[in-house]
């Protein structure tokens, strides 16, 4: 009697870890449906504001798409290494899920430094966010998608303390499901950046 307790209470202890999990990966996709409203905003901005170049440079005049196009080439790689690492947790191989994590982060800090490099160079130039409506909704756009990847790059790391510490466990698990869903979404926004942006830019 007492075992048939036990099992049975480990069983339904199981079951709430696996509800908790799901409802936790639920709310982060609702968080992910916000923050495409957020994008949806600043790309509808930038289309209206992309022609206000108030006799400051166009798209055309300053973007330089072997630079972009490798930072692109980095994020796209790093949606495949983040996928690995989702595999590699499925497999319980957690030492393998840290690597493609460390991966993962090095890629989007090429990524990072990309952008980083472009803005200086801009306002180096003075092709600054205050020069035009169009460099201004440029600067938020592609800034705030910036700021995005520093936020899951930071996460990362939290979750490669964690994974070292807790290894994998109810709780990390979910927290790197909603890491691989904030990554991949960061990838379609940025090939959203890219071609609105940037290749209809130097057309």
């Amino acid at each position: 009697m007492a075992t048939e307790t036990l099992h049975h209470d480990a069983h339904a202890d199981e079951h709430e870890h696996h509800d908790a999990g799901a409802t936790k990966v639920f709310g982060f996709w609702v968080y992910l449906m916000s923050d495409l409203v957020i994008f949806g905003s600043l790309f509808a901005t930038y289309a209206v504001l992309m022609r206000g170049t108030a006799g400051g440079p166009t798209g055309a005049d300053i973007f330089e798409l072997p630079l972009i196009l490798g930072g692109t080439f980095a994020l796209l790689i790093s949606s495949f290494t983040f996928g690995m690492g989702v595999l590699a947790m499925n497999a319980n191989r957690v030492g393998q899920v840290k690597m493609w994590l460390a991966i993962t982060f090095i890629l989007g800090l090429g990524f990072l430094g990309m952008e980083v490099y472009e803005f200086h160079h801009f306002i180096h130039e003075g092709w600054g966010p205050d020069r035009s409506a169009f460099l201004s909704a440029f600067f938020t756009l592609v800034g705030t998608h910036g700021l995005h990847v520093l936020f899951g790059m930071i996460w990362i790391l939290v979750m490669l303390v964690q994974l070292s510490t807790k290894g994998l466990n109810d709780v990390t698990r979910p927290r790197i499901l909603c890491l691989s869903l904030f990554w991949h979404f960061l990838d379609i926004v940025w090939i959203c950046v890219f071609s609105f942006v940037y290749l209809m830019g130097v057309l």
